[in-house]
């Protein structure tokens, strides 16, 4: 959405079904799936309604449990992430929240940004700054300020159900466009102040058109488009697709690797991290992509 002027753009992001596929193909716990599931929400917010074959890559690094959260997201509202230990599960802070700073811990966070429509012309911008808190939206909210100079109110709630499966999930993103004014600035520093927080919006079952109305609230908008999430791209057959994809790594092992672990293990098991599938090689896919014959 774009307020009537131009002086900033709200992106509102309903992501509950992008988050629990991830939890499921990770068999992610609790806080693991909070911490994965707000990096996938930022990931979609970031790289919405971008140009054609922009994308952004996301890298928490912590010296806490859970190790890291990767997150790769690109304009078509394809995203996906995996997390270093998806078992994570610290106890919950004395507020009775999970603690997602506590399994991140301190560290940093490093973002690039790439578009793969331009080829070769275009080298990935990237940028890095400290976790300020390891709870991910206030993480985003300080890369945008200190590296791209976007000042920004950034919001990401994972809900989880008592059995820690996820409610819903989802997140907001306003930024404020160099036009804005002190008056109308003021104005939303107020407005945001009002509003419940994004978990308490979508526990109150908010969707994204009613999430809007209660941010925009006294300001005319316009919107601007609308956008599905979704996890991947996982596709495991066809041109692209994961199989083809795993291949082209097996390469990377060269011929007397691949064959060697052939040999050890009757074929070759490759897994995705991001998509947490295994596919097997025999001998002869494998010969095939590494251009060679049998020995």
């Amino acid at each position: 959405m774009l307020a009537e002027g131009g002086e900033f753009a709200l992106t509102v992001c309903e992501a509950t079904g992008l988050v629990r596929e991830a939890a499921r193909r990770h068999g992610a716990a609790p806080t693991a799936t909070a911490a994965l599931g707000r990096a996938l929400v930022g990931g979609v917010l970031l790289t919405a309604f971008k140009g054609e074959g922009e994308g952004v890559s996301l890298r928490f690094r912590g010296t806490g449990p859970i190790g890291g959260v990767t997150v790769v997201a690109d304009s078509r509202g394809f995203t996906k992430g995996m997390c270093g230990d998806p078992s994570a599960d610290p106890p919950l802070r004395p507020d009775g929240k999970l603690d997602v700073g506590g399994a991140l811990g301190a560290g940093a966070l490093s973002v690039v940004r790439s578009n793969n429509s331009l080829g070769d012309t275009s080298a990935p911008y990237e940028g890095q700054v400290p976790l300020v808190s390891g709870e991910i939206a206030e993480d985003l909210a300080h890369y945008l300020a200190e590296s791209e100079q976007v000042n920004s109110a950034l919001g990401l709630g994972v809900l989880l159900g008592r059995e820690g499966e996820v409610r819903e999930a989802g997140g907001f993103l306003l930024e404020v466009l160099p036009q804005c004014s002190e008056a109308t600035l003021d104005r939303l520093e107020q407005s945001l102040g009002e509003v419940s927080s994004i978990s308490e919006m979508l526990d109150e079952g908010l969707g994204v058109d009613g999430i809007t109305d209660r941010l925009m609230s006294g300001f005319p908008y316009r919107t601007t488009g609308e956008l599905e999430p979704r996890y991947g791209p996982c596709t495991i057959e066809g041109e692209g697709g994961l199989r083809e994809r795993m291949l082209r790594a097996v390469t990377l092992l060269g011929e007397e690797d691949a064959y060697r672990v052939i040999e050890e293990q009757g074929q070759l098991e490759v897994r995705c991290d991001f998509c947490a599938e295994k596919l097997q090689f025999g001998r002869d896919e494998v010969a095939s992509a590494l251009d060679t014959h049998e020995p």
